[in-house]
């Protein structure tokens, strides 16, 4: 049975929007749990668009089921991340002029400085995951540079503009799944995913965790956010 984990850096991206201090993301996690979230997940960025290291400490000493760092793989972040011990960190790309992260980790790119992240963690006692697209070649690299988790990107399928590009970007998210099961790779699966468009990922039983948070903040502003967080989980709890 699937996990949902919520991405709370929206929360935070509201209330950055009026530099003061709500709405508070360390209550939206707190929130998130009581309303069955078995994980949740920040994004730690060097420029602190939005998570900040205030919500970062607050968050490990608070969350009670699994905490995900996602984090570039930069000294600073390395070494706020050691400090603090999350349960998980994932490896993400990260630009300044992006709006939100746009593609998979370019994996073959840094494969040693990656490596050397994955020891540095695994020192620290830290579970690691690479946030990669659906292509075999950052999948094997992922797997050698000791990953134990991948996380794949399902923002292009998310982006699609007909049902024919979702369907084939869907057939190599698939195709992905299966290698990195083949691998013996944990599988987690995020970016984009929606009420509506995280339905057909209900035949890929390999994946365990879904990491979503824009879609259930933007459903939260109409609903309430228990309620947003609920209504996912019965989305993917049986998948």
């Amino acid at each position: 049975m699937a996990r949902l984990a919520v991405n709370i850096d929206h929360v935070a991206t509201v209330r950055q929007a009026r530099g003061i201090d709500e709405p508070d993301p360390v209550l939206a996690a707190g929130m998130a749990e009581l309303a069955g979230a078995e994980g949740i997940i920040c994004h730690l960025r060097e420029d602190r668009r939005h998570i900040n290291d205030r919500d970062l400490r607050l968050l490990r000493q608070t969350v009670k089921t699994r905490l995900n760092m996602e984090m570039a793989a930069v000294d600073e972040i390395v070494e706020i991340a050691v400090k603090t011990k999350p349960d998980l960190v994932t490896l993400v790309p990260e630009r300044r002029e992006e709006l939100t992260t746009e593609g998979g980790l370019d994996v073959k790119a840094k494969p040693d400085r990656y490596k050397k992240v994955v020891d540095r963690m695994r020192g620290a006692g830290i579970q690691v995951s690479f946030f990669v697209d659906p292509d075999p070649e950052q999948i094997k690299l992922a797997r050698q540079c000791g990953a134990d988790i991948v996380e794949i990107h399902t923002g292009h399928y998310s982006d699609a503009r007909s049902e024919f590009e979702a369907i084939e970007i869907f057939g190599y998210i698939s195709s992905a799944v299966k290698l990195a099961a083949d691998l013996g790779l944990g599988i987690s699966a995020g970016h984009g995913l929606n009420y509506v468009n995280v339905k057909r990922f209900k035949v890929l039983s390999q994946i365990e965790e879904y990491s979503i948070g824009h879609s259930i903040v933007a459903r939260a502003v109409l609903v309430g956010f228990e309620r947003a967080v609920r209504e996912m989980i019965e989305l993917v709890k049986n998948y």
